[in-house]
């Protein structure tokens, strides 16, 4: 009979060997990453002779690539998300307080290069580190009871500060106090974030920066007509095909070829480009007869999304801002060939 005493010694040995292998591979993907040709090498190499990036810079930019866990190299130069992800992985790995100042200015020239800052009206908004000085910002104090116009005084990798008129008490009551910032870009949405006071000037408070924006669109929805096949499932089991004809993240508008009463509730199964199959509940709201001259055999209906749609509206939002993106980026090109 194995005493407790044994039984002891043979479950630490047991979890120090688990130990052990699991940081002998951790330690054997960092080696390959830090050392090995990452997926999209060649395409990545390509596309940086353009940006004339200086060998501080390309050395800094493949660390970034290095510390964070994107596969393919060249994913975080197509993509301001991915670029400020690893950006917030490598100051998060290195704490950004201790990183030498020069790499900063490098992470710092290179967004400036590669055009991914807010100013840039293609360019998806993730970071508060891609804000710029003299931008507009709105702040809202005790609980965002109080609100106050102010503005980016300065910013740098590290933190940021945004003005303060003293009117709510000496700056310093502010430190390690919540506030929240909201900053508008035109024409898009209003960006949003929570944040802890880090420091204080006699007209500014220092905060750090977030990569937690939440975004909210000027208009509450932005729709996009389209043309996607559907189909749509009763509560009864029934099923019956027809088409999506415009697409928000807040609702659609759907033809089918029978009539739907107000507060009837549809399954619907639809194909969103480079998403693939949606499948999610709708409530029907209206019956605007039919109104489409393309489909004149079918009812138009509005419908807001209900139940679990968390993840549908989720990706409808990306849709339909790369819909946007690509949209201004061809009237961008026509009035520069005009």
């Amino acid at each position: 009979m194995i005493e407790p005493l044994q039984l002891v010694w043979i479950a630490f040995f047991v979890v120090s060997a688990l130990i052990l292998l699991v940081l002998v591979e951790i330690n054997r993907i960092n080696y390959r990453r830090e050392h090995e040709e990452m997926f999209g090498t060649a395409s990545f190499d390509e596309k940086v002779k353009s940006f004339m990036f200086t060998d501080k810079e390309r050395r800094t930019l493949d660390k970034l690539i290095r510390t964070s866990p994107f596969e393919n190299k060249d994913a975080v130069i197509n993509s301001s998300r991915l670029f400020e992800k690893a950006v917030t992985n490598f100051y998060e790995f290195r704490d950004v307080f201790s990183v030498r100042d020069e790499t900063v200015a490098a992470v710092e020239s290179i967004r400036n290069k590669m055009n991914f800052t807010a100013k840039n009206p293609l360019t998806e908004v993730c970071s508060s580190r891609q804000f710029s000085a003299q931008d507009r910002i709105d702040l809202y104090l005790d609980g965002g009871r109080v609100f106050k116009h102010s503005e980016i005084v300065w910013k740098t990798e590290k933190e940021w500060a945004i003005s303060y008129d003293g009117s709510c008490g000496p700056a310093n009551l502010f430190v390690g106090k919540d506030v929240m910032i909201r900053w508008t870009r035109p024409g898009d949405a209003v960006y949003s974030s929570t944040l802890e006071v880090r420091s204080s000037t006699v007209n500014t408070l220092v905060l750090p920066h977030s990569d937690n924006l939440d975004k909210r669109q000027l208009r509450r929805w932005v729709r996009e007509q389209v043309s996607f096949p559907l189909k749509a499932t009763f509560p009864d089991g029934s099923s019956i095909g027809g088409v999506l004809m415009d697409l928000s993240a807040g609702g659609i508008m759907l033809g089918l070829p029978v009539a739907c009463d107000s507060g009837v509730h549809l399954n619907i199964e639809f194909e969103l480009p480079s998403f693939g199959m949606e499948n999610v509940e709708v409530e029907i709201l209206r019956n605007l007869g039919n109104k489409n001259k393309d489909y004149p055999d079918f009812f138009c209906l509005t419908a807001s999304f209900s139940g679990k749609f968390g993840w549908t509206q989720e990706r409808v939002l990306q849709y339909l801002f790369e819909v946007n993106k690509e949209r201004m980026a061809k009237e961008m090109a026509k009035k520069e060939a005009s």
